[in-house]
C-alpha cells in the first residue's frame, strides 16, 4: 500500500480508503465485515463514511453504515488502527434533523454525538461537511444560479467557530469539505489562516475519467495549500466497470436498483466508456484497474475512495495501488478526454 498525509496533519493515510455508503442496503453486515477484514490486510487504514449512509438515502437507512462499523470495532477491538472518516449531512433530507441548516453548533452537536454513539468509539479522525449550505452547483449541476430564498450567506467563520469547539473537545481531531468549489475552499482557508481556526485538511468531491471537473479550479488550491482531494465516483458509480455498455443492465447493478445515477449513463458519458474499453483492452489491463489507476495517479489526490458490493470487485479495485500508467497511455487518455470532455459531472 502506499500512503500519503493527510494535508498538514501527522496522520498518514493509505492512497486507497474504504467507502462504505452500500452496507445496509446493498451490502449485509456479514459483507461489510468480510469487507474491512480484507482491506485492513491489505493495509488500507482509512474507512470513510457519513451519518447519511446507506444510500439511497432514506429515513430508513439512515444511520445503517456507521452502526454496521461501530459493531466491528467492538468486536475487533481495533479502532486504533484506522484513520476514521465521517460526514455531518447538509440541509435538504427531512428526516434529518427537520431538513435545517446543520453546520451550527447545535447541529453539529447532535450530528457528531449520534455518529460517536453508532460508531461506538469516542472520537473521528477527520470530519466532513457533507455538502455547502449555500447555493452550489454541485451533483451534477454545471450551470450556477443563486437561490433567491438563500439571503446573505456568509456563515464560513462561525461554522469554523463551532467546529473548533468539538476538537477542543476531542469529539473530532481534523475537518474537511465535501462537495466544495474554488470559492467555499478558498474562504475557509483564508478564514483558519488569518482568524487561527481550524483548517480544513481535505475536499472528498467527485473525479474520475469522465469527470475530471476537480482540475479546472480545484487542483492547484489541492497542491500549493496542501488541502487534497478524496476522491468519491473514482468509477462513475460503477459505471466505469464497462458494466453498461452495449445496452446491458445488470440485475444487482446500482442504475438497475435506484434513481439518481442517470447522468452517469447518459449518451455522451456512453461513447467515452467505449474509448476507455478499447484503451484498456489495447495495454491489457481492466477497464477498472485503467480508471482507478489514473485517479491514484493525480498529484493533488490524497485517496481514493473506492467502493464494492462483491468481493471481487474489493479485491481489483485495490490492485489498482499496484498499476502503473505510462506516459503514452496516460496521453491517450488525454486525447479521449479531450474530444469528449467531463461527460458525467
Amino acid at each position: 500500500m502506499k500512503f500519503k498525509k493527510l494535508g498538514n496533519t501527522d496522520l498518514s493515510v493509505s492512497l486507497i480508503c474504504l467507502g462504505t455508503m452500500t452496507w445496509g442496503t446493498q451490502n449485509t453486515e456479514k459483507d461489510a465485515y468480510e469487507q474491512m477484514d480484507y482491506s485492513i490486510d491489505q493495509g488500507v487504514n482509512f474507512f470513510d463514511t457519513a451519518e447519511l449512509y446507506s444510500v439511497p438515502p432514506t429515513a430508513e437507512s439512515y444511520g445503517k453504515t456507521e452502526i454496521i462499523i461501530g459493531n466491528w470495532f467492538e468486536k475487533r477491538k481495533n479502532r486504533d488502527k484506522i484513520i476514521l472518516a465521517s460526514k455531518v449531512a447538509g440541509p435538504g433530507l427531512d428526516w434529518i434533523r427537520g431538513g435545517k441548516k446543520n453546520y451550527n453548533e447545535k447541529g453539529l452537536a447532535e450530528a457528531i454525538d449520534g455518529s460517536l454513539k453508532r460508531l461506538k468509539t469516542d472520537y473521528i479522525d477527520l470530519y466532513q461537511l457533507h455538502w455547502p449550505e449555500r447555493s452550489t452547483n454541485t451533483f451534477g449541476r454545471r450551470e450556477y444560479s443563486i437561490n433567491k430564498n438563500e439571503g446573505t450567506w456568509n456563515d464560513f467563520e462561525n461554522i469554523l467557530h463551532a467546529l473548533e469547539k468539538f476538537i477542543k473537545s476531542g469529539k473530532i481531531r481534523h475537518v474537511g469539505l465535501s462537495n466544495e468549489t474554488p470559492y467555499g475552499l478558498s474562504k475557509y482557508l483564508e478564514l483558519s489562516k488569518h482568524k487561527n481556526l481550524p483548517r480544513m485538511v481535505s475536499v472528498q468531491n467527485p473525479y474520475s475519467l469522465v469527470n475530471r471537473t476537480y482540475e479546472v479550479g480545484m487542483s492547484e488550491i489541492s497542491i500549493r495549500e496542501k488541502c487534497g482531494l478524496l476522491v468519491y465516483y473514482p468509477l462513475a458509480s460503477g459505471a466505469l466497470s464497462g458494466k453498461y455498455r452495449n445496452g446491458q443492465m445488470p440485475k444487482n447493478a446500482r442504475m438497475s436498483l435506484f434513481k439518481g445515477w442517470e447522468r452517469m449513463i447518459n449518451p455522451l458519458a456512453m461513447k467515452a466508456y467505449d474509448e476507455y474499453y478499447k484503451l484498456a483492452k489495447e495495454i491489457n489491463i481492466t477497464m477498472v484497474q485503467l480508471a482507478q489507476a489514473f485517479v491514484n495517479s493525480r498529484p493533488f489526490v490524497t485517496s481514493n475512495i473506492i467502493g464494492a458490493t462483491t468481493m471481487d470487485q474489493l479485491k481489483e479495485n485495490i490492485g489498482s495501488i499496484n498499476i502503473k500508467l505510462n506516459e503514452e497511455a496516460l496521453e491517450k487518455i488525454n486525447i479521449i478526454h479531450n474530444n469528449n470532455p467531463n461527460p458525467a459531472p
